[in-house]
């Protein structure tokens, strides 16, 4: 007789992957429920496409933990509120225990008049069209001439590289609330848009800033060459310098034109306040303004709200004081409604610190959140489970066909085939019912 399913995990990016991955290593058989009908996450949809050893790697490693005999991948399968899966109903089921890894699926704005407008753009909508996830890869993306891009992190390096190739972009503004000592891109990153960044401009904007960093303890020369550095090693890229880099400002307005569109961005200016070892941007009352048809804010993710599990910030809430904690952390969902731990339901990854570090961080925060999951089944050896041709038969009576690793392989040999020994970036197909078709499931 097969093992009984055990622990249902939701989601398939590296924190549910490695999370499988350090439960089997417990003996404990995993279900992955997976919205996407390839697995990934992120690490398949989020990196820029033309990091292809990275995300070989990466493959490489997901497709050994998906060989496992005790991990079985359910893709194409959402999970929520409004799905005909839910939370509940997979412990219903039978499932000793429900581990969250779904990422931050929802998007995050400012709030600011004019977002609404066409030309506005989540970076996460934009990284999903350029890395050819359905549906984000057919929708229509208005993208004009003049950006502004929002954010100081790796995403906005991302999509500024994307944006810096596009033949009809003339200007691009990347706005940092805070200054250069707090950007959060790395100098990596830093080096694949530097080739583009208008450097006299540059030099300027370290002058303007100067006069608040100083007193802050803070040195612009040695941030001023971290750029560079960065610049010497890109070399000799042809690129035009199109990148401007303003620092203290927050965007507080977006306005439109006679047609719908983004016509300017309007900015507060900043200064910073020193508040124990952390510096905050505070506004100033001042204003100016860009002008501007694309506007990208990339200033992290939030959770999907519709999961049905209680939201906290960009998170889902897990309680304070857990009774299963993990380097001091909890990975405890609450119940909704109660305030106390949901028995049995367990969260990890970006779901549960939103937009939190690299691959290598939710790879950890996943292994966390397993461990979490082993202490409660050791504790309270709650049984259940469910046989495999069990779930395969309840998963079978849903809308939508269900992918497994069967499947997968079919997918990824047609994926290579078109490739035609090349990367597979764009050798993807662009739509579900493509996929489906090639795996025989439609």
């Amino acid at each position: 007789m097969s093992k009984r399913i055990q622990v249902a995990i939701i989601g398939a990016g590296p924190a549910g992957l490695f999370a499988a991955e350090k439960l089997t290593q417990a003996d404990i058989a995993v279900a992955l429920f997976n919205r996407d009908i390839k697995p990934g996450g992120m690490a398949e949809y989020g990196i820029y496409p033309e990091k292809h050893q990275l995300k070989d790697g990466l493959r490489k490693q997901f497709e050994r933990i998906l060989s496992y005999e005790q991990v079985h991948y359910f893709g194409n399968t959402c999970v929520g509120e409004d799905q005909s899966l839910t939370i509940p109903r997979l412990l219903e089921w039978g499932f000793s225990a429900v581990l969250i890894c779904c990422g931050a699926q929802g998007t995050k704005w400012l709030g600011i008049p004019g977002e609404n407008l066409e030309g506005v753009i989540h970076s996460k909508n934009l990284v999903f069209h350029y890395n050819r996830l359905p549906p984000y890869c057919t929708a229509p993306i208005k993208i004009g001439k003049q950006a502004v891009v929002v954010g100081a992190g790796n995403v906005m390096a991302d999509v500024t590289r994307y944006l810096l190739g596009l033949p009809q972009m003339e200007k691009i503004h990347v706005c940092v609330r805070r200054g250069p000592a707090e950007v959060k891109f790395t100098a990596k990153e830093l080096e694949s848009i530097i080739g583009g960044m208008d450097m006299d401009a540059l030099e300027h904007e370290f002058e303007r800033v100067k006069p608040v960093m100083v007193p802050l303890g803070q040195d612009p020369e040695v941030e001023k060459a971290v750029y560079l550095k960065a610049f010497g090693k890109a070399g000799k890229t042809g690129l035009k310098p199109l990148i401007e880099m303003h620092f203290l400002v927050s965007p507080v307005k977006i306005e439109g034109d006679e047609q719908g569109g983004v016509n300017t961005v309007v900015l507060e200016e900043n200064t910073l306040v020193l508040s124990g070892e952390k510096t905050s941007a505070r506004g100033l009352g001042t204003h100016r303004s860009l002008a501007a048809d694309t506007v990208v804010f990339a200033i992290g993710d939030r959770v999907e709200e519709r999961l049905g599990v209680p939201v906290s910030g960009n998170e889902y809430r897990h309680v304070e004081n857990p009774r299963y904690p993990v380097e001091g952390q909890s990975y405890e969902v609450e119940a909704p409604g109660s305030g106390q731990a949901w028995k049995g339901v367990f969260v990890a990854g970006w779901s549960r610190l939103a937009s939190s570090g690299l691959v290598g961080n939710a790879k950890k925060d996943g292994v966390n959140g397993a461990e979490a999951v082993e202490q409660y089944l050791r504790e309270e050896r709650p049984g259940g489970g469910l046989l495999l041709d069990e779930l395969e038969s309840r998963l079978s009576s849903l809308p939508d066909p269900v992918v497994q690793q069967r499947h997968l392989a079919r997918l990824l040999a047609e994926e290579r085939k078109r490739a035609g020994g090349g990367p597979i970036e764009y050798a993807k197909f662009t739509t579900n019912a493509e996929m489906l078709q090639v795996m025989g499931l439609q």
